[in-house]
């Protein structure tokens, strides 16, 4: 399973709103710091990278995780085309950094890596 991590500018509540009945093949929820699920797995350097990124720690994300059954790459990348519309970040497994919407879309490389780059990643 494949993990990606997208906290969106926009209110939890409108959020939630465009998730609904969106995006069959991929396992989405809303993870919560306060119910202790949000950054359990999570390096300093990842944190510290999503602080300085937003200018703050986030207290929700909405969790997207890929089976590896599927590709995903397209189903992902549209999602995050919704989500961060209005801006905010995204994290996949593969980076430490904090992808925005731009960066995505222009396939931009950090560490040779791009966006959700598993391929790559696995060479």
């Amino acid at each position: 399973m494949r993990t990606v991590f997208a906290f969106p500018a926009g209110e939890r509540a409108d959020t939630v709103a465009l998730l609904a009945g969106h995006h069959n093949g991929l396992y989405i929820s809303i993870e919560d710091e306060g119910d202790g699920t949000l950054y359990v797995d999570w390096n300093q350097d990842e944190l510290a990278a999503l602080e300085k990124a937003v200018g703050h720690r986030p207290g929700w994300a909405v969790q997207i995780d890929i089976s590896g059954r599927i590709d995903g790459t397209a189903e992902v990348h549209d999602l995050l085309d919704v989500l961060l519309a209005d801006g905010g970040v995204a994290f996949d497994d593969y980076t430490t950094h904090a992808w925005t919407l731009a960066e995505i879309q222009d396939g931009t490389t950090v560490d040779g890596l791009r966006f959700f780059d598993f391929r790559t990643y696995r060479r």
